[in-house]
């Protein structure tokens, strides 16, 4: 079903039909799925921004605070009066309620967010993320190659590469050793996107992001879940010995480079698959400094062994992504943490 403070009416009928091409040639109309989320609430209102109109396909589940997404799109609703932004509640799963919103929005172009996320999880309830993930991804390419949607924004992981040896990770590396149920989960989603591109003509970009931090960051999280429990004076759980390292890459770096591959996808035929990070590592522990740092407090740590699935680092070599689709990352971990913060501060009303 549709929903949100302006609904569309049923079923999923987009309010404003604009001209599909604004000057520069730029398609106008994307479906954006997980678009409330924390990377796709982002991502919507990039592209409103620039002048497109946005459709978020949403479920809302538990997962996390459904309150929390139904935020981040009210906040959308009350910056786009115009009727550029809707939301659709339904789940990439569900093959009529995709029928009906891809029949009555006519996207150009999907970016494709949606999933269920998470490593641990992703153990303890593997057959979950194989229906979402990928069956998921497969019944949203059908709705595309049927309605005649040709351009596609994946969203895949650098968990693809499993406990990689080689660093910094590069598109060419073999990821043929996952290590965790939804690593296999986003490689398997590649391969499905390839295969659509190759049957259908489906003009496709993947992309592997980078432990993605900022403002609306996942409340399961890693800096989130830390700061929260650190401005409550409660411990944080730390699993390890601090050693482990990600490349932190902050969401408006993110969302550039995703709209960079959009725009990339507009010449017929593409697929190819980049890297999207910061190319930069941080340690778990200078992690934590930084944001005790930030937030004035001192973190009491709750030491525990390390996790099944957790890869030891995460590097992105992308040098690719630089060249073809001029992506250049340009928020210092230390700045974008305090940005994190200011955000986090006023949500809490510190």
């Amino acid at each position: 079903m549709c929903s949100g403070s302006r609904a569309l009416p049923s079923p999923c009928r987009y309010v404003t039909m604009a001209e599909r091409i604004r000057e520069g040639g730029t398609l106008v109309r994307v479906l954006v799925t997980g678009g409330a989320g924390f990377i796709g609430s982002h991502v919507s209102e990039a592209l409103l921004s620039r002048g497109d109109r946005v459709l978020a396909l949403d479920n809302f589940n538990a997962f996390y605070d459904p309150a929390v997404k139904r935020a981040n799109v009210k906040a959308i609703y009350r910056a786009h009066p115009d009727g550029a932004f809707a939301v659709c509640e339904a789940d990439i799963r569900d093959a009529q309620a995709l029928h009906l919103a891809f029949e009555s929005f006519q996207p150009d172009a999907v970016i494709h967010l949606a999933a269920c996320a998470g490593v641990r999880p992703s153990i303890e309830r593997p057959e979950e993320y194989y229906d979402v993930n990928l069956m998921g991804t497969v019944r949203l390419m059908d709705q595309m190659a049927a309605q005649g949607a040709r351009r596609l924004v994946f969203a895949s992981s650098s968990s693809v590469y499993g406990n990689n040896v080689k660093v910094p990770f590069s598109e060419a590396d073999p990821v043929d050793h996952p290590i965790s149920p939804y690593a296999a989960t986003k490689k398997a989603g590649e391969l499905a996107v390839h295969a659509w591109h190759h049957l259908k003509g489906i003009s496709c970009a993947c992309l592997r992001f980078f432990t993605v931090y900022g403002p609306r960051q996942r409340p399961d999280l890693a800096i989130t879940k830390f700061a929260n429990l650190m401005l409550d004076g409660k411990p944080i759980p730390v699993y390890g010995d601090g050693s482990t390292r990600r490349d932190y890459t902050y969401v408006k770096d993110i969302v550039d480079g995703v709209l960079r591959a959009l725009d990339w996808t507009a010449e017929p035929g593409r697929y190819d698959v980049f890297n999207l990070g910061e190319s930069r590592t941080v340690s778990l522990s200078e992690m934590i400094e930084t944001l005790e740092k930030a937030l004035g407090v001192k973190a009491e740590i709750d030491r525990l062994s390390a996790q099944p699935g957790d890869v030891t680092r995460t590097w992105a070599d992308i040098a690719k992504a630089r060249e073809v689709l001029g992506y250049h990352p340009s928020t210092p971990f230390e700045e974008g943490i305090d940005e994190f913060v200011r955000w986090l501060k006023a949500r809490r009303d510190i």
